[in-house]
């Protein structure tokens, strides 16, 4: 199991400017819309482009779709799937990390993850780690994901889906219903 990332450590710091005008000023960037206030919480409230909201409810409707999933190996393709939009999500809204050269090999958002969003580092290992495990599933391998592994996988991308809207700082909706094993 992947050590729950809390709120607390996703959350970053309100920084501020030492110009001329005092060092509690913040900065433009992290005021919120229209007031200059932060937003609650000490969240800088950020706009978001409307492909990482897309992608935040395609990860929400992905996880309602793997409850209502009856195979083990469909519960875990789709749960699998939902927390690789939220990762696409973040990476989409940090921005993708530049590099040196002009051609670039394509690279997996679970390589991308912990550069664009340090603090998700272990998350996205233990996804990438899954990844060829939905892949069995959905080559139609029916013994590719048990149904313990289905369920766990499921409740662990409703972690990390809940983990990337509080760093995204959007607010989060509350936790699916999930059926037990049987």
């Amino acid at each position: 199991m992947v050590n729950a990332v809390t709120s607390a450590q996703v959350r970053t710091p309100v920084r501020t400017r030492t110009a001329d005008r005092g060092s509690a000023e913040r900065a433009p960037a992290e005021r919120g819309p229209g007031n200059g206030r932060p937003s609650p919480g000490g969240q800088p409230r950020r706009r978001m482009a409307p492909s990482a909201m897309a992608l935040l409810e395609s990860a929400r409707s992905g996880l309602a779709e793997a409850v209502d999933e009856t195979s083990p190996a469909g519960r875990y393709v789709a749960a699998h799937l939902a927390a690789l939009r939220a990762a696409a999500a973040v990476v989409a809204v940090r921005g993708e990390p530049s590099s040196g050269s002009r051609r670039r090999r394509p690279r997996s958002v679970w390589e991308l993850l912990p550069q664009v969003e340090p603090t998700l580092v272990e998350w996205a290992a233990f996804f990438a780690a899954g990844a060829s495990k939905r892949a069995a599933a959905e080559a139609g391998l029916s013994r590719a994901a048990t149904a313990r592994e289905a369920d766990d996988l499921l409740r662990d991308a409703e972690i990390f889906l809940s983990v990337v809207e509080t760093a995204l700082g959007v607010p989060g909706q509350s936790p699916l219903p999930l059926r037990t094993a049987g």
